[in-house]
């Protein structure tokens, strides 16, 4: 029996080949970035995309006053990070009172203003518990 040294490279299996490395194709990666601080301003793009409207929706609600916005030097508006949940919330509403968005500010003032004064009874009422438990 003569000693063939590429069948000893080979491993016990003559006709196995070793492991390559993965297709390409094969291989899904995915690259995220995560801000080291807590944002405090999202850009238009990032509203838009997070509130899955598009960008002149979004610049029309800053300019009926529905969303709170920014500009910088250049011009570019900028949101606080409540922002996209403020426009989920207008859509909301959109979709279930037959109002259009301008009318929805006052909606939005009047139900701000409510949650104001609730959350004002509940500090009110937090100190004086007594055997009123029906409000």
């Amino acid at each position: 029996m003569t000693h063939d040294p590429r069948r000893a490279a080979a491993g016990p299996e003559a006709g196995h080949r070793r492991p390559t490395a993965p297709d390409k194709q094969a291989l899904n990666v995915v690259v995220r970035n995560y801000a080291l601080a807590p944002v405090d301003r999202l850009s238009l793009d990032v509203v838009a995309r997070r509130s899955g409207l598009h960008p002149d929706l979004v610049r029309r609600f800053v300019t009926l006053g529905l969303v709170d916005a920014t500009r910088d030097h250049n011009g570019r508006l900028w949101f606080a990070p409540g922002a996209p949940a403020t426009l989920a919330r207008i859509q909301r509403l959109r979709a279930g009172l037959p109002l259009n968005y301008a009318s929805l500010g006052l909606v939005l003032d009047l139900l701000d203003r409510i949650s104001e004064l609730e959350a004002a009874l509940r500090r009110s009422n937090a100190g004086s518990r007594s055997d009123e438990s029906w409000i």
